[in-house]
């Protein structure tokens, strides 16, 4: 991962409300959840939910699918493990047995598309 898509990534996620999408996003895996269902949970309004959906979009952590009518937000996984890949890719030189960030989440075995709508 590039030094300037980390940072983007990381400016997306400092920022309450989309740290709690994100983290939502992740709790739902694979299947994703719709833009109503994320609002309703976290009480956040519509127009600000599609704003702050838009930057996590941006910044490549979550993805969308269109199913029928409604559009399921996913966490992009292979950003999130690559973001904490950078973060921790000199983590333990020389000691690696002991390091701790072996253990980084694995993504859903469910298949994942990253379709913009």
């Amino acid at each position: 991962m590039e030094k300037l898509i980390a940072v983007a990534a990381l400016d997306a996620l400092a920022q309450e409300t989309r740290l709690d999408i994100f983290r939502l996003l992740v709790q739902a895996g694979a299947a994703g959840m719709a833009a109503g269902a994320v609002g309703e949970k976290l009480g956040v309004p519509n127009a600000t939910l599609s704003f702050h959906l838009q930057q996590l979009r941006h910044a490549d952590l979550a993805t969308t699918e269109r199913k029928g009518t409604t559009i399921l937000y996913k966490a992009n996984y292979n950003m999130m493990n690559g973001l904490i890949g950078y973060l921790t890719e000199n983590c333990c030189q020389n000691s690696s047995d002991d390091c701790v960030t072996q253990k980084l989440c694995c993504p859903p075995a469910a298949n994942q598309t990253q379709e913009s709508a």
